[in-house]
């Protein structure tokens, strides 16, 4: 079955996302999934696993680049 994320970085400023925005992104990219990144968000689709995992991965990667807040929500799409 499939999962969709989406997942806000912090701090953000409109137009110049900062490395932890950008950690989280190439953390979603490493584990194979497409994201669609958007101004005040991101997302991400696949399957259950592969989600799971790259959820753990995309709040590691921000946190770790110096990211004060990762919100997250994750839900069956359609």
């Amino acid at each position: 079955m499939a999962l969709r994320i989406e997942f806000t970085v912090e701090p953000f400023k409109d137009g110049a996302p900062g490395p932890h925005v950008h950690a989280a992104v190439e953390a979603a990219q490493a584990a194979g999934l497409a994201v669609d990144f958007g101004p005040f968000g991101s997302s991400v689709v696949g399957e259950d696993d592969q989600v799971l995992s790259a959820a753990d991965a995309i709040v590691r990667a921000a946190i770790g680049a110096g990211a004060t807040r990762v919100s997250m929500q994750i839900a069956r799409p359609g």
